[in-house]
C-alpha cells in the first residue's frame, strides 16, 4: 500500500507531543521561520513558547498535517491511534524500544506491530526516528540543532542514521539541502517511499540515500522508475550487510555473489548511482543539483600547476573518466592566449603566465570548454581567508563562470584539498551554475556516477525483477544428469552422456559413446576435491579402474564424451539473494573460480546487452579475444548459453534455490560451448 506523504513532509500545521524534545521541535521551526500552525499537546503545561497547549488529540482544533510524537513507547501507540482516527497527515515516532531493541526488550517486536496497526492508513516514520528537516518551508520535526538554512530549491538526503543526518546538515561544501530525512526502524514507511515523496516536490533536484539495507525491493523499483520519469537522479551510499544472513549454499557461485555485489548490480540495473563515501555522495549531489546526468565520460582539466595536472591525470586512472585529446580547432586559441611555453594537452597545465588576467584566462577556458567535453574542470585551491588575499583566485572564478556562460558547457572548480574550498566561495560558484568540488577524487567520482545514470536512462526502462519470494517446500539437489537434461531443454549445449549404476555399466557406456570419455561420480557436490572426476579415459580398463576408485563417494556414474580443449572456462550460476531474489553470476570458471575472483552479477530478467556487457567486463575476456595468438573463443555462443540459463532461471523462479554450471567450456570461434558440469538445487 502506498500512502501519500505530502501532508507529513510539507505541513501547514504541526502538532507536537512530549517534553523537551517536543519543545525543541517548536524552537527549531521558529528559528527557520515556519509560517504554519504549531499545536503543543501536553497533559499539564498551559503554554509553550507563547502557544496554547492542548490536553489531547481530541482537543486539537483540527487534524494536524504532521505530528512529532516524543513520548514513551507505550503512550506513542495510543497517540498514534488517536491521530489516525482524527485524520492526521502523518507522524514521526521518536521513541525507541521497539524492534531495534528486541535483544534487550522481549516485547519490542509486539510493540512495533501494535504501532503499525494503530497507525492504520496514516503514514508513520520510525519508530526510533529523529524526524526530518524541510528547509524549503522551514518545517522541522527535528528535536536538535542542525546546520541547515532556508533554500528555494535543493537536494534531499535520507538516511537510517540520525547521527549521519546531523553530520550532513553541518556540511560547508555549498550543497543546497532541501530536505534531511531519517527513517528509523522503517516499521511502516521506508526510505524509498520517503525518497519518492521528496522527488515529487518540484523544488527538489536530486536525492541522496545513505542505506544499510533495502527496505523493500518493490519500493526501490518504484523510486527508480519515478526518478527516471521526473529526470531527477538518485544516488546511494550503500553500506552494511543484507538484513538476512546469506543462505546456505554448496556451489561455487555462492562464493562469488556476496550481497554487496548483488546490491551494486541491482542499483546499476535501476539507474541509481552508487558512491563509496559520504564526501562522494555530497559532491555527486552538487553536480546533479546543477546539471542533468552527463552525456559521457569525456572530461577536460585545467590548472596552473604541473603537479595538479599530474594529480588529476593519476586520479583518472582509478576511474572510467576519459581525458580526451583536444580537438584541432582548440589548439590555436589556447596557444594564442597561453603562449609558446605551455604544452597544449588535456589535462592542461596553463602555468602562471595568465594568472590574475581575467581576459586571457577567459579566452583559454572558453577554448577548452568548446571541446564538447561532458565536464570541464579547473583545479583551484583557495588561500586561507583569515591570513591571505584571494583576489587573483576570485579572478579565476570569474573567468570560469564567464566561459561556462559563453559556451553553455558544464564546468566545475575543484579544490584538491576539500578544506581549501571556502564555503562562501562554494555558495557563490553554485549560485552561478559552476560546481564547487571539494576533492579531485570526489569530482571524478561524481562525473563517473552522473554519466552512469545518464547511460542507464538512455536505455529502455528495466523490466520488473523476478519475484524474490520462493514457494514453500523441501529443497532437493538434482543429479548432474538430471540438471543437464533440464538445462538442455532451454537450449544449453551439454555433452553426450549416459548414466550407469555399476563400473561395468560405465565401461559399456564408454564403449558405446566412443573414447576418450570422462567419468564422474554422481551424488557428489564438489567432484574434483572428492576425486570423483576422471578425464580423458581412453579404454575400457581405465574406466573400470576410475569407477572403482570413486565407488566409496559416488552413488552412481555419469559417462560423457570428452570435450575438446576449450579457449576458456566460464562459470554461470544463479542463487537467491534475500532481497533481490534470483540473480545470475558469470565469471572465470574451472579451477580459477575462487583464484581470480573474476565475476559479474546479472539481475533478472536480463537482456542480451547486459549479458554482453558482463562478459566484456571480465578479466578472462582476454582469453576469449585470443590471448597471445591463441584462438578466439566463441563469444556469441557463450552469450547464447548465458541467455539459455537465464531463461531457465526465469521459468523456474518460484522453486529454484541455486544453480551452478562450472565450467561452460568455450570452444574456438564457430565451435560453440558445452556445459561440462551442472548443479541445481530446487524445491520439490
Amino acid at each position: 500500500m502506498t500512502r501519500s506523504l505530502t501532508r507529513l513532509i510539507r505541513p501547514g500545521s504541526i502538532a507536537v507531543f512530549g517534553g523537551k524534545e517536543a519543545r525543541r521541535v517548536i524552537e527549531q521551526c521558529d528559528k527557520m521561520g515556519f509560517k504554519g500552525e504549531i499545536w503543543p499537546v501536553h497533559p499539564r503545561e498551559d503554554e509553550i513558547f507563547g502557544r496554547r497547549c492542548y490536553r489531547s488529540v481530541a482537543d486539537l482544533p483540527s487534524a494536524p498535517d504532521a505530528c512529532f510524537v516524543g513520548v514513551n513507547r507505550q503512550l506513542t501507540i495510543d497517540i498514534v491511534r488517536d491521530l489516525s482516527a482524527k485524520g492526521a497527515g502523518g507522524a514521526i515516532c521518536y521513541a525507541s524500544g521497539f524492534r531495534e531493541a528486541v535483544s534487550e526488550l522481549a516485547d519490542g517486536n509486539d510493540l512495533q506491530d501494535a504501532l503499525v496497526a494503530a497507525a492504520g492508513d496514516m503514514p508513520i516514520v520510525g519508530p526510533n526516528c529523529y524526524g526530518f528537516i524541510n528547509a524549503l518551508d522551514g518545517a522541522l520535526l527535528w528535536p536538535d540543532q542542525h546546520g541547515m538554512q532556508r533554500v528555494d530549491r535543493g537536494v534531499a538526503v535520507l538516511t537510517q542514521s540520525s547521527n549521519i543526518a546531523c553530520n550532513i546538515s553541518m556540511q560547508m561544501r555549498g550543497l543546497p539541502l532541501a530536505y534531511i530525512m531519517t527513517a528509523g526502524n522503517q516499521a511502516q514507511t521506508g526510505l524509498s517511499e520517503l525518497a519518492i515523496a521528496a522527488l515529487e516536490d518540484p523544488r527538489v533536484t536530486a536525492v541522496g540515500l545513505h542505506i544499510e539495507g533495502f527496505d523493500s525491493i518493490e519500493a526501490l523499483q518504484r523510486l527508480a522508475a519515478r526518478a527516471r520519469e521526473l529526470k531527477k537522479p538518485v544516488v546511494t551510499l550503500k553500506v552494511g550487510k543484507s538484513e538476512q544472513a546469506q543462505l546456505a549454499t554448496v556451489s561455487h557461485t555462492a562464493s562469488l555473489a556476496g550481497n554487496d555485489a548483488v546490491s551494486g548490480a541491482l542499483l546499476k540495473r535501476l539507474g541509481i548511482g552508487r558512491v563509496d563515501t559520504l564526501p562522494e555522495l555530497l559532491e555527486t549531489l552538487k553536480l546533479l543539483h546543477l546539471h542533468p546526468p552527463l552525456k559521457n565520460l569525456d572530461i577536460s582539466s585545467m590548472s596552473c600547476s604541473g603537479g595538479e595536472a599530474s594529480l588529476m591525470a593519476d586520479a583518472g586512472v582509478r576511474r572510467k573518466t576519459v581525458f580526451r585529446a583536444l580537438k584541432e580547432e582548440q589548439r590555436q586559441p589556447l596557444r594564442e592566449s597561453l603562449g609558446d611555453m605551455v604544452t597544449i594537452a588535456n589535462p592542461l597545465d596553463y602555468h602562471t603566465f595568465v594568472w590574475g588576467n581575467r581576459e586571457k584566462q577567459t579566452t583559454a577556458f572558453t577554448a577548452m570548454m568548446k571541446g564538447d567535453y561532458a565536464l570541464n574542470l579547473v583545479v583551484l585551491d583557495f588561500p586561507r581567508q583569515d591570513r591571505c588575499d584571494a583576489a587573483d583566485w576570485n579572478t579565476t572564478c570569474e573567468a570560469v563562470v564567464a566561459s561556462a556562460r559563453a559556451t553553455g558547457a558544464v564546468a566545475g572548480i575543484v579544490a584538491s584539498l576539500g578544506e581549501n574550498m571556502p564555503e562562501e566561495t562554494a555558495l557563490s560558484l553554485m549560485a552561478a551554475g559552476v560546481v564547487a568540488f571539494c576533492g579531485i577524487d570526489e569530482a571524478l567520482a561524481a562525473a563517473e556516477i552522473s554519466a552512469g545514470i545518464g547511460a542507464a536512462w538512455a536505455r529502455p526502462a528495466p523490466m520488473p525483477l523476478l519475484p524474490a519470494k520462493p514457494l514453500p517446500g523441501e529443497i532437493v539437489t538434482l543429479s548432474e544428469s538430471e540438471a543437464k537434461a533440464e538445462l538442455a531443454k532451454f537450449g544449453l549445449a551439454v555433452p553426450i552422456g549416459r548414466v550407469a549404476n555399476t563400473a561395468a555399466e560405465a565401461a559399456d557406456a564408454a564403449e558405446a559413446l566412443g573414447f576418450p570419455v570422462v567419468l564422474k561420480g554422481l551424488g557428489v557436490a564438489h567432484k574434483t576435491e572428492a576425486g570423483a572426476v576422471k578425464l580423458n579415459l581412453s579404454d575400457r580398463q581405465s574406466v573400470l579402474d576410475a569407477a572403482d576408485a570413486m565407488k566409496n563417494v559416488a552413488t552412481g556414474y555419469l559417462v560423457e564424451k570428452m570435450i575438446a580443449r576449450p579457449v576458456a572456462e566460464i562459470i554461470v550460476g544463479a542463487l537467491r539473494d534475500p532481497v533481490a531474489g534470483l540473480v545470475l553470476t558469470v565469471g572465470a570458471g574451472g579451477i580459477l573460480v575462487e583464484l581470480l575472483e573474476d565475476s559479474a552479477i546479472l539481475t533478472l530478467p536480463t537482456t542480451p546487452e547486459a549479458i554482453g556487457e558482463a562478459i566484456c567486463g571480465l578479466k578472462i575476456r582476454k582469453l576469449l579475444d585470443g590471448y597471445r595468438g591463441s584462438p578466439k573463443g566463441d563469444i556469441e555462443a557463450l552469450m547464447a548459453a548465458v541467455a539459455a540459463v537465464a531463461s531457465y532461471v526465469a521459468a523456474n523462479a518460484s522453486k529454484l534455490e541455486e544453480l551452478d554450471i562450472n565450467p561452460i567450456m568455450v570452444l574456438p570461434q564457430g565451435s560453440g560451448t558445452v556445459a561440462a558440469d551442472a548443479l541445481i538445487r530446487r524445491r520439490k
